[in-house]
């Protein structure tokens, strides 16, 4: 009769000890960030810090953890909470002396790419839309619909300047150059986080880097916007081992279940809100998706 060692024992009663409980599986946990950012109705829920504060500082507490993988499928869309974001990532990261590693889907474009740059690593599908490095404005020209529909609009100030860019009334060249003097600011501002971040990854000409323009994946590549092709599942079990564990980080709605956006916005919003602001909100939402053909 075989004799059976103390190792093997130990081995044995090692392999019925759950996954999750055992300290020599490494552990990498996922945070999803899917959405435009900023924007959040219920049927849409977007990215903002209030959405994802409390998933990231689970993500980077999580014990055993060898690194932080954050997935990106974002058009963009609020540059506060964009920065926001990036920054609350950043924080946590030196915090924690974790390194992040960044998977852009299907867009990681304007604010979704400004996100991305909070990864020490980031990479893309071939065929994923990145970059759009600028910044965007849009609205809407009424007055002469007015007019032709009889309509007089009263409106009452305090302050000359209070009606700037108003749609119901002819653009005025002063209030023009005042938003592409804000534009120039915060374009300067993208565009000096993505140097230091990318550093001396970048390459190409910054005319066409920081001309608003976006890119595939293959291109992305090629100017150093990502660092190459991967997919979190085959990419972190080549680097960490076939047994790594990649635990999604999600909120809980009722009865336990996952809840279809990334915060806690989405439960809110689920009771009462405005129909109509939900709805513009939506088509909002559409339009900054429809830019990069999606």
């Amino acid at each position: 009769m075989a004799q059976i060692s103390g190792e093997q024992v130990r081995n044995f009663f090692h392999s019925l000890v759950p996954a999750r409980l055992r300290g020599d599986i490494p552990v990498v946990p996922v945070v999803r960030l899917t959405g435009a950012i900023g924007f959040s109705t219920p049927l849409r829920p977007g990215i903002t810090l209030a959405g994802v504060a409390r998933l990231l500082e689970r993500a980077f507490s999580a014990k055993r953890a060898k690194a932080v993988a954050i997935l990106i499928n974002s058009p963009g869309g609020s540059p506060v909470q964009s920065h926001l974001v990036f920054r609350r990532i950043r924080q946590l990261a030196d915090e924690k002396k974790l390194p992040v590693i960044v998977f852009i889907e299907d867009v990681g474009a304007s604010g979704g790419y400004m996100i991305a740059c909070a990864g020490d690593e980031i990479y893309c599908d071939p065929f994923s839309i990145v970059g759009s490095i600028g910044v965007v404005g849009a609205t809407f020209g009424l007055n002469k619909a007015i007019e032709k529909l009889g309509i007089e609009r009263r409106v009452y100030t305090a302050g000359d300047r209070k009606l700037t860019l108003d749609p119901f009334l002819p653009e005025n060249p002063e209030d023009v150059a005042h938003v592409k003097t804000i534009q120039k600011d915060i374009h300067e501002g993208f565009i000096a986080l993505v140097k230091e971040r990318r550093n001396s990854k970048l390459s190409g000409p910054e005319s066409a880097l920081f001309s608003g323009e976006y890119w595939s994946g293959q291109q992305a590549v090629r100017l150093g916007l990502v660092d190459g092709f991967g997919e979190v599942r085959s990419l972190l079990r080549a680097r960490f081992g076939e047994k790594v564990r990649l635990p999604l980080i999600a909120e809980r709605g009722w009865f336990g279940r996952r809840l279809p956006g990334v915060g806690t916005q989405a439960a809110a919003g689920l009771v009462g809100g405005n129909l109509a602001e939900d709805f513009l909100s939506a088509m909002e939402t559409r339009a900054i998706w429809a830019r990069y053909g999606l």
